[in-house]
């Protein structure tokens, strides 16, 4: 996904995450400095909690949409079925089992 927070704050006339900052803090989000330029700077978020993005929408005037935008391009997929492990096989050729080490059975599939 990608976080586009500065270009929709610059669509409406926001150019200062500072700005932004005190917009927020009026509506009850109360963000430090330091978070406030890494939300402002990246284009990558890793985490931020639905209720701070609610109010940034709400702020903003936007939908979730305009902020986080899908990368679908960047999915890796798998290419070729061998690289899939194999199941586990014991020696005399059939599946692996596990057995409780206290003695009892394992309860019933």
């Amino acid at each position: 996904m990608k976080w586009t927070l500065r270009l929709a704050a610059a669509n409406r006339g926001i150019w200062k995450a500072s700005e932004l900052q005190r917009m927020l803090a009026e509506h009850g989000l109360i963000i430090s400095a330091g978070k406030m330029s890494g939300l402002w700077s990246t284009d990558s978020l890793t985490s931020i909690k639905l209720a701070d993005l609610d109010v940034i929408c709400t702020v903003l005037g936007c939908e979730v949409g305009e902020l986080l935008i899908p990368e679908p391009e960047k999915i890796t997929r798998p290419t070729d079925q061998t690289d899939v492990a194999p199941a586990a096989v014991s020696a005399s050729g059939g599946p692996v089992v596990p057995k409780r080490r206290d003695g009892r059975s394992l309860p019933p599939i």
